[in-house]
């Protein structure tokens, strides 16, 4: 299968997302991982008897025989594990220093792997496939422990690191924060050699601890004191775990006339910015320009010297709410039927099975929008199979994605387009430009009638990245 190596190893360390590296190479045709190989307390898995008819026993008397095993099992494929700095030390000169082993060095920030471990010790999960099985658990810091932690860590990374220079080999590098990349696990197994490409990732191993680090030690003050001399931690950051996403060119919206350009981002005032740019150059809707592609935006952008570009921010509550009604709860044209049946039978949102009718109550679309925000955490946080789609994605991360083609020259905030957008139309010539109106939401219930301070939290938690980003306050 390949013509560089004859099999890989993985140098990782506990709590490193190994399992579910692990996972995506395994998907790929040609490629087989076999666990922790040289554990010194089992051989593969815990469970596991022998790997390739190896057995442990026989393992820890050559553990070289195991590791040619390896190299040859594989018809027409490649074979390898993951190596952790404790695992047996007898045969890591042996992958070092072979360079037909393809080595793919997987990293993670040493103080989220090691509060990762500590949970997975209070709670006994170390695995999670079922976000509803999650079991709840914080970390207890110890300033010692870590130390020890960290040391064991460097001593290992600097030896492959130094191994690898000696020998005028090179290696696979993968962060943490990589692993939910498609790309990039593809372009891993192209370099192992394998001719197959995944359209998506595995989604059966699930975050276990999605929070926010200080929420998830007990002792995070003492824990933030011992670290305050290493601010490489970053410990006050919001975790982001969505996808990235791309810019979406075919969604931007130009003027017939006034050369303005509306990047979307979805559930958020699209029809009265549509309404506003067909009222400033007196046209029908018909008469916009979109449909855009990259090659030909740039030519749009060409003919148009001076032309400005924007995008429209709405509060979180608010777009969720709007989320929720148009693609979640309606059967209408438009809204996501396969999402809508998956939310109602896998994650039991209280949702009618048809279009809500006079039985829909305000009290029955407060449990369901509730139990909505609820799952949007869940999904913003990667711990459901379901997509994060650009209606529900936050727009910080939308706005990230519009950047790998163009940046908007401004961002506008739903409740002052009336003053903004008229002046920026003045900026690129317009004489007269008139104010956008305020368009009602489609929606069964006002947001107004169930707002309430549960669902401001509901909502801080799920989009806690906008409002930070952004700024927003309550929605009330």
């Amino acid at each position: 299968m390949s013509d560089r190596f004859d099999c890989f190893v993985v140098f990782a360390e506990m709590r490193t997302g190994s399992n579910f590296l692990e996972a995506n190479l395994n998907a790929f045709d040609g490629i087989t991982c076999h666990g922790e190989a040289f554990n010194p307390h089992f051989i593969g898995y815990p469970n596991s008897e022998d790997i390739l008819g190896i057995t442990q026993s026989e393992r820890d008397v050559d553990p070289t025989r195991l590791l040619g095993q390896i190299r040859k099992a594989t018809m027409g494929g490649i074979g390898g594990f993951r190596y952790f700095h404790d695992h047996d030390p007898r045969v890591l000169e042996h992958l070092l220093n072979d360079p037909k082993i393809g080595k793919i060095i997987l990293t993670r920030n040493p103080v989220d792997s090691y509060v990762s471990w500590k949970i997975a010790q209070s709670t006994g999960q170390w695995k999670l496939t079922n976000v509803k099985k999650r079991k709840d658990g914080q970390a207890q810091f110890n300033a010692a422990e870590f130390e020890q932690h960290l040391a064991d860590l460097q001593e290992f990374q600097v030896k492959i690191m130094n191994t690898l220079q000696k020998a005028a080999q090179t290696a696979f590098y993968v962060a943490y924060e990589d692993l939910q990349d498609v790309e990039i696990m593809n372009g891993l197994a192209r370099w192992l050699g394998a001719s197959s490409q995944l359209d998506s990732l595995n989604t059966a191993l699930k975050r276990q601890n999605p929070q926010p680090i200080s929420e998830k030690v007990k002792n995070f003050d003492e824990m933030e004191g011992s670290l305050a001399r290493l601010d490489r931690f970053n410990l006050t950051r919001t975790p982001n775990f969505e996808p990235r996403r791309g810019p979406v060119v075919p969604s931007y919206l130009a003027a017939a006339k006034t050369p303005l350009l509306y990047m979307p981002i979805r559930s958020g005032p699209e029809a009265a910015v549509q309404q506003w740019f067909c009222a400033l150059d007196g046209v029908a809707p018909q008469d916009l320009i979109g449909k855009f592609k990259q090659n030909t935006l740039r030519a749009w952008k060409r003919e148009r010297p001076g032309h400005r570009s924007f995008t429209v921010i709405r509060h979180p509550l608010a777009r969720a709410h709007e989320a929720f009604c148009t693609k979640i709860l309606t059967t209408e044209k438009g809204s996501f039927a396969g999402i809508r049946r998956t939310l109602r039978r896998a994650h039991n949102l209280p949702i009618p099975e048809g279009e809500p009718d006079a039985s829909y109550t305000l009290e029955n679309h407060r449990e369901a929008f509730t139990a909505y925000l609820a799952w949007v955490k869940a999904n913003l946080l990667g711990q459901t199979a379901v997509r994060v789609d650009g209606h529900w994605a936050t727009q910080a991360q939308c706005i990230q994605g519009m950047s790998e083609f163009t940046l908007p020259d401004m961002i506008i905030r739903e409740d002052e387009m009336a003053l903004y957008l008229p002046a920026l139309a003045m900026q690129v010539g317009h004489p007269a430009p008139a104010e956008p109106a305020n368009l009602p939401t489609k929606a069964p219930y006002a947001l107004a009638q169930i707002y309430d301070d549960q669902i401001e939290s509901l909502a801080r938690e799920a989009y806690q990245r906008d409002y930070l980003m952004f700024g927003f306050d309550n929605w009330a």
